[in-house]
């Protein structure tokens, strides 16, 4: 993956930060076509270039035929971050939503998914039925409207930032134009 390797190569830390995307969806999520009515949208041409720029990037990507609200995995993701062993969560949370098709708004699917990841069920459960990280996730929706950030990913390094997939020499041209040094190790 892109990042990971500047990552490595770069004296960076990655720091997920959670973006509002379709956050009227339902619970229940929509069809594809239900969320792309009207827009004239080739959803299988779509598609395939999804499955294209994830492939380039290693990334496994399924046939997707639903978008759900990902309000909860973000609070659930927030917390993980938090937690030992918690970073598996974004990995996890990618491969339900874009390999299994799993509806990630539903508490019972995210706390198997924090459990697959080491992450204890009921502390997954009490975070996400308490909603105790809405603070953390509403911080970073104002953060997206405040940088008048429209898509994702997003990369953003102090006041410089690239929307979309870019290529590995885009995003170190990001990263040594904001003066960051190599790894020496």
């Amino acid at each position: 993956m892109r990042v990971e390797r500047l990552r490595q190569v770069y004296d960076i830390e990655v720091v997920y930060r959670h973006f509002p995307l379709h956050p009227d969806t339902p619970q229940s999520g929509l069809s594809l076509d239900e969320l792309f009515a009207g827009r004239n949208v080739d959803i299988p041409a779509a598609q395939a270039r999804m499955k294209t720029l994830m492939r380039h990037e290693g990334l496994p990507y399924g046939e997707r035929s639903m978008t759900y609200n990902s309000r909860l995995a973000q609070e659930l993701a927030a917390w993980a971050d938090t937690q030992p062993r918690g970073s598996g969560i974004h990995q996890a949370l990618f491969h339900a939503y874009f390999v299994s098709n799993l509806n990630l708004s539903t508490v019972g699917n995210l706390i198997g998914i924090a459990e697959r990841v080491g992450l204890s069920p009921e502390k997954s459960k009490e975070v996400l039925e308490q909603r105790l990280f809405r603070s953390t996730v509403d911080a970073d929706w104002q953060r997206s409207r405040d940088l008048h950030i429209t898509s994702v990913p997003t990369f953003v390094l102090e006041e410089r930032g690239l929307v979309g997939a870019q290529s590995y020499e885009q995003l170190e041209e990001l990263v040594t134009g904001s003066g960051v040094a190599r790894r020496t190790t």
